[in-house]
């Protein structure tokens, strides 16, 4: 489903919102159309209706949450992003802490990330933020690269952190009570290429046995916790 108002507003900059939650987009509509410089050209709650609107109306900067409609992963629609429309800058938007997506997130291309914890003035300046050119991402995001960079002694990373973007994908999945033949057409993928992820998912995250993972899975999407 999409949305966008008849005419695009002069001498203001366009978002498009992209969240599977309609009272998250209208929220985020509510707060972005308030400010002066800023306005909403569309809403979408999954990718093709995200580049649909795109081709209708190229926005300044997308807004991508990283759970869409139908299972699809926000990262997916990321990544196309930057590789069809690389002038039109992502920031990416979760229930989940950065820990698991932030780094993720800006690999795949966004130029921000934000938990949806951090809604509110927030979003306002990591919009500018982007808009202008720079990325955006918290301190704490920020000091643990630059540790890394220089060489120093970053904190130690989550088991996820070795997940692959697509081994992400499966476990969230899972976490939303979908089985193998019912993720196997989301991603495109055949059953037992499904099952090989969840073989995956269990050795790297030390799980023993199928109903721990579903629990684990679960407990991620509802909760954001990684434990």
């Amino acid at each position: 489903m999409s949305a966008s108002p008849p005419e695009r507003t002069p001498g203001k900059k366009a978002i498009l919102i992209v969240d599977d939650h309609p009272l998250m987009r209208r929220g985020l509509t509510a707060l972005i159309d308030s400010e002066p410089d800023l306005v909403v050209c569309a809403e979408a709650g999954n990718r093709q209706a995200a580049l649909e609107a795109i081709a209708r109306r190229p926005p300044d900067l997308a807004i991508v949450d990283l759970s869409l409609e139908g299972g699809e992963d926000g990262l997916d629609l990321v990544k196309a992003l930057k590789i069809r429309r690389p002038s039109i800058p992502a920031l990416a938007l979760s229930m989940h802490p950065e820990a698991i997506y932030a780094e993720r997130a800006l690999r795949a291309g966004a130029r921000g990330y934000l938990a949806k914890q951090q809604l509110g003035e927030a979003v306002l300046a990591a919009i500018r933020r982007v808009l202008a050119g720079r990325i955006y991402m918290s301190e704490a995001l920020g000091v643990e690269l630059a540790s890394r960079f220089v060489g120093g002694e970053p904190k130690p990373q989550s088991p996820f952190a070795s997940l692959s973007d697509r081994e992400l994908q499966v476990f969230r999945l899972i976490g939303e009570g979908r089985r193998t033949r019912e993720i196997a057409p989301i991603l495109n993928l055949s059953p037992k290429t499904i099952e090989s992820y969840r073989e995956h998912l269990k050795q790297k995250l030390n799980i023993d046995a199928a109903p721990e993972l579903v629990r684990r899975a679960v407990r991620f999407v509802e909760t954001g916790e990684i434990h």
